[in-house]
């Protein structure tokens, strides 16, 4: 190792360990025993360019052992990516570039949100999704226009993480021969030594996923691991999974290889006698780097960029050769047209019959599969339930990443976490689906989703105790409430046709904020006053004779139906009420003023909502003069019909709540 080498090593320790002590808080263990791996990775063999970060055929470098955040800020730093030394020492401080852990679209470089160990895992596989498929459509002889690596940084913490193996799995089954993971293997957690609770074999554990694995012993040794990554790109059958051993917090000789390295600043004298210990100059400054580390860090700068440039060559004789492949790349990265959508007739069609929401939910994929080429996505085993397949667009394997159609199997953690990478790789537009119980399993992918602002698509059927036979652990009941409690969520239960097509349609032209689709077993009406409407969240489906109402029934969903059937039966007995579908929440509240009480006029005090769910969520609607007509407990096993009953979603039932709040 060069002289320059071991001194650009060691700035990314120091630069790390004094951000962390001026902060008081962080993990400085992960980027002091790290810092070779990063350091090689980045200046020998990542594609990547500061002066376009969001360049496409870019490498993509994944920290998914997010505590150690301070490692990809040094090298943001260091490279040129606009992360100031101001930046650095305001580090985990109020409104700062530099947050605890990685924030994607906060930090320019950062290229996904990670902190929760493993969920950096699932997201690189989606990104070598991405890049085997688009790779597969794009491609032609001589013009790999699409050839890039994701690379994925881990600790002991994310492979003890369920996750890892649901993901990792996957990426071995697909054959994913551009994902490369690196894990930063020193044997320390929180807690202490790995041994008291992670003592399996990894690399046969990551072999029997289908891994090529390699190992190298000293995790100090420049070329050992540029020699282990090289070999890791020469297989073109397997990801591959390097086992790196580190010492956490090397160089300080207070902490090296303890777990007290890992959570706490150094201190100021251990981070001096660190710097000792490493040969650093000027070691009781802080925040000293010197000159030629700069200027050797501009320099692979340089020849970073040097690479995008040469793509850019490919690329223009690429789109001068074939013009249509080049209108059909702007087309997978452009927005569909939603004013477009919004008037395409085709688009919003349905049959006047009985349809459940999840068959209507797949008549519209198929028709998007056609306006968005870039439609990628599908389910957790389950997609004949799911109604998720694009028909004649193939599955997207081994033999033939072009299918549009995934696979995902029973996994749906991974499954989260995999249609997020994707979403951040670009170029595609995902979703993914299961049954909506188990959108449990999803959560935290769902709220990273969020947290990124990704217009990611959940498509989750078997909505309510519609569900029947297969009884409680099936049957979601406080699944709404969770969801609608996410910041940056829409949650859209259709009632009908028109419902199903205005959730996809807001699915579909999305910019920043997922989707939740939620959607019946059973079938449903077609209903009259439906209408696009449905895109404000909550409208008048069916309203009274009255300027003001005796009543208003709020519904979602399968409930909307019986609703309109108890406005009905109360019209025989005189009492004039309003029908008001509440599709989405959400949308609902970014409405205006004016918009609102329109819709619920404050006048009105005597409301009811009815939802086959938990009533959590429903008190600001209906007030404290109002009720709901709603879960009060698990479901059970038993025909839908009857469980409908049984728990009082009956127009009787609706019509007694109404009368009990008019007075």
């Amino acid at each position: 190792m060069s002289t320059i080498d071991t001194t650009c090593v060691n700035a990314i320790r120091v630069l790390s360990a004094d951000a962390i002590q001026k902060a008081n808080s962080g993990h400085p263990g992960l980027p002091l025993g790290a810092a070779p791996i990063a350091y090689e990775l980045w200046a020998n063999h990542m594609n990547h360019n500061a002066k376009d970060p969001k360049w496409a055929n870019r490498d993509r470098f994944i920290l998914s052992a997010g505590h150690g955040s301070m490692l990809l800020y040094s090298l943001l730093h260091f490279y040129g990516y606009g992360l100031t030394m101001d930046d650095i020492k305001q580090f985990r401080q109020d409104g700062s570039l530099t947050p605890g852990h990685p924030e994607y679209g906060h930090t320019t470089g950062v290229e996904a949100t990670t902190g929760p160990l493993g969920a950096g895992l699932g997201m690189a596989v989606g990104m070598a999704m991405a890049e085997a498929h688009l790779a597969a459509i794009f491609n032609k002889p001589d013009y790999p226009i699409v050839d890039h690596y994701t690379f994925a940084l881990c600790g002991d913490g994310c492979l003890m993480e369920g996750i890892s193996s649901e993901a990792f799995s996957l990426a071995g089954t697909l054959g994913l021969s551009k994902l490369i993971v690196l894990y930063d293997s020193n044997n320390i957690s929180i807690e202490g030594n790995t041994d008291i609770a992670f003592t399996e074999n990894v690399q046969a554990r990551m072999a029997a996923f289908g891994f090529q694995t390699i190992t190298v012993e000293d995790g100090t040794d420049l070329a050992a691991i540029g020699k282990a990554i090289e070999e890791a790109k020469a297989d073109k059958e397997h990801p591959s999974f390097i086992t790196i051993k580190t010492q956490i917090g090397y160089g300080c000789p207070a902490k090296q290889g303890s777990a007290d390295a890992h959570g706490s600043p150094l201190g100021e004298e251990n981070i001096v006698a660190m710097k000792e210990n490493l040969g650093w100059p000027k070691p009781q400054e802080t925040f000293y780097i010197p000159d030629e580390v700069y200027a050797h860090y501009a320099e692979l700068s340089q020849k970073a960029g040097a690479a995008e440039a040469d793509w850019q060559k490919l690329f223009a004789d690429y789109a001068a050769k074939f013009p249509d492949m080049k209108a059909k790349w702007d087309a997978f990265h452009s927005d569909v047209d939603a004013q477009a959508l919004l008037n395409n007739e085709d688009f919003w069609a349905y049959e006047d019959k009985p349809q459940a929401t999840r068959s209507l939910s797949g008549t519209m994929i198929n028709r998007l599969k056609d306006i968005m080429p870039q439609l990628f996505g599908g389910s957790a085993d389950l997609a004949p339930s799911n109604k998720t397949e694009m028909k004649g667009e193939g599955f997207f394997g081994k033999s033939d990443y072009s299918g549009r159609n995934i696979h995902f199997g029973v996994r749906e953690l991974a499954m989260g976490a995999i249609t997020n990478g994707l979403a951040l790789h670009g170029g595609v537009r995902p979703y993914a689906g299961t049954f909506f119980v188990f959108s449990d399993y999803m959560k935290p992918m769902i709220r990273l989703a969020a947290l990124m602002s990704l217009p990611t698509t959940y498509v989750l059927t078997h909505d309510s105790i519609g569900v029947g036979e297969d009884g409680p652990t099936h049957e979601p009941i406080e699944q709404l409430a969770m969801l609608r409690s996410l910041p940056n969520v829409n949650v859209f239960r259709p009632a009908d046709a028109t419902e199903t097509a205005a959730g996809w349609y807001l699915a579909a032209t999305s910019q920043k904020t997922p989707t939740a689709l939620i959607l019946t077993r059973q079938n449903l009406p077609q209903l009259a006053g439906s209408s696009k409407e449905a895109l404000k969240g909550a409208y008048v489906i069916a309203d009274a004779k009255k300027a003001v109402p005796d009543a208003i029934i709020l519904a979602s969903g399968s409930e909307v139906e019986l609703a309109v059937s108890a406005k009905d039966e109360l019209a025989k007995e005189g009492v004039d009420v309003r029908v008001v579908s509440m599709p989405c929440m959400e949308l609902f509240e970014q409405q205006d003023e004016a918009y609102k009480e329109q819709v619920l006029p404050k006048a009105v005090r005597a409301r009811v909502a009815v939802e086959a769910a938990s009533d959590f969520g429903w008190g600001k609607y209906v007030g404290l003069d109002g009720t709901t007509v709603s879960m009060k407990s698990f479901g059970a096993s038993a025909p839908a019909g009857t469980l409908f009953k049984k728990f009082g979603f009956t127009t009787e039932n609706v019509v007694a709540a109404v009368k009990k709040v008019v007075k």
